[in-house]
């Protein structure tokens, strides 16, 4: 795969320059005038150079830094392809959509219409949208919610179906396209989510593209309920504008959901092991605040715990250290949620 640069000598001009001041995670996180200055556009110039041919953008790599010799002879999939995953391709399109707001500038627009054309191609017919595309073998051909992937989407295609700041360039054919996908993301969304008895719940994190049935992704990312992503989803569908009944009727269930199944009397603690190296536990503390697990045993609602082996477990100490440091299996993810977002979201549709 191919990576189309502007110029080689806009290429080592940049490569010359130092580490920008503010780090990539944060580039999103910026006041409105930072975009407008030097610094937002020696970070957009190197963001252009990691664009590929298709139209997105790799995951995992510092965009602050333009792409070294390195990088540029690496093929494996997973350094080079374009990708969702990660906040990968919706970062780089947001961050350069607001240079190019902040700037008019000519370089970044259509680098962002080639981002939003990318989104779109990359769309399953079905509504949902994989890790990886063009497509890989494998769990990444799944619909993937996992950390917010195909969420992170529909929030910048949503916002681009509309002309919000900073898409109000953007022309009205692809305003008209962007909606349209948001529409079948959201049937996608509503599909997928999971029926228990007759209840709405929560939903996996990833599902079978052609069965939407709850699907592995790695070893230790089993079929069940997240009490994580099963958040941003929620937060997607109250931002709908006049929601259906159907919607409505999707997050409430999910809420409700959530609000049944915490984890109470556990906190997790990091320690030291007698080795010295660093260890993460479950101790019970009938005081401390409650816990979401990231995954639930789909029928029982039972948090469970799954570590390389791809053995499932409902004690949180029997995995494996790596995973225990490695992984978030507990969190407070709905909190907000439930105390805040939700009474407001009913206030504001008048729901009694």
């Amino acid at each position: 795969m191919k990576i189309k640069l502007p110029s080689l000598l806009v290429f080592f001009a940049l490569a010359a320059t130092t580490q920008a001041a503010v780090k990539w995670n944060d580039v999103l996180r910026q006041p409105a005038e930072w975009y407008a200055g030097a610094e937002a556009r020696t970070i957009a110039d190197s963001v252009l150079l990691y664009q590929t041919e298709s139209g997105g953008w790799p995951k995992n790599h510092d965009m602050t830094v333009p792409p070294d010799e390195a990088f540029l002879a690496e093929t494996k999939h997973d350094h080079r392809a374009p990708t969702i995953d990660n906040n990968a391709t919706t970062t780089q399109i947001q961050f350069l959509a607001r240079v190019a707001e902040a700037q008019d500038d000519a370089p970044a627009r259509p680098a962002v219409l080639r981002g939003l054309d990318y989104l779109l191609a990359a769309q399953y017919a079905n509504g949902g949208w994989a890790q990886y595309y063009p497509s890989i073998a494998g769990y990444y051909t799944h619909i993937t919610y996992n950390d917010n992937a195909m969420v992170n989407v529909l929030n910048v295609l949503r916002d681009a179906s509309v002309g919000a700041p900073p898409y109000a360039f953007l022309d009205a054919e692809r305003r008209t396209k962007a909606a349209d996908a948001v529409q079948r993301g959201t049937a996608c969304i509503l599909r997928t989510q999971i029926n228990q008895n007759g209840s709405l719940t929560g939903w996996c994190a990833q599902y079978d593209e052609t069965t939407f049935e709850p699907a592995w992704a790695r070893n230790f990312e089993p079929p069940s309920q997240s009490g994580d992503e099963s958040v941003a989803l929620v937060r997607f569908l109250m931002g709908i504008e006049k929601p259906s009944p159907e919607v409505i009727a999707a997050i409430d269930g999910a809420v409700t959901w959530l609000h049944a199944v915490p984890v109470h009397g556990l906190r997790i603690d990091n320690t030291v092991g007698a080795d010295g190296k660093k260890d993460r536990h479950a101790v019970e503390d009938s005081s401390a605040p409650a816990l979401w697990a990231r995954f639930y045993e789909l029928g029982t609602n039972k948090p469970i715990y799954v570590g390389r082996d791809k053995v499932i477990r409902y004690d949180y100490n029997e995995i494996e250290r790596e995973r225990r440091i490695g992984y978030n299996y507990l969190g407070s993810w709905p909190a907000k949620l439930i105390l805040e977002d939700y009474p407001r979201w009913r206030e504001k549709n008048n729901l009694p």
